[in-house]
């Protein structure tokens, strides 16, 4: 789903559509696959439910998992997405921060959604 693509971001393209939650989601069991192969250490016990920080256009999102979303689907509330989208849903370009980089964009409140 996701490929290195520079030494802060991971590339991938998912449909990305508007959401009525209040904070982005994808695919519960997709999410905990990429939190597992991208995120995890494969030290010890480690979460698989914290946030993929993934950026859309300008802006980073917190994505979290939910189930009953559509497969490789990134589900965004209208607010935070920059532009409003059409349906279907369109495929697009998003950056997946890689481990240690989602940390600072978390710690630093960067990433909306939390």
């Amino acid at each position: 789903m996701f490929e290195p693509f520079s030494r802060a971001y991971y590339f991938g393209r998912l449909y990305v559509e508007p959401y009525d939650g209040d904070r982005p989601v994808m695919r519960r069991d997709q999410h905990e696959e990429v939190n597992e192969q991208l995120y995890t250490s494969g030290v010890g016990v480690e979460r698989l439910d914290n946030p993929l920080v993934m950026k859309l256009g300008t802006r980073h999102l917190a994505v979290h998992g939910e189930s009953g979303i559509p497969d490789r689907t990134l589900a965004v509330p209208q607010s935070m997405l920059e532009e409003r989208l059409r349906a279907p849903p369109n495929l697009r370009e998003v950056l997946l921060a890689k481990a240690d980089h989602a940390a600072q964009l978390v710690q630093m409140g960067a990433a909306a959604g939390i």
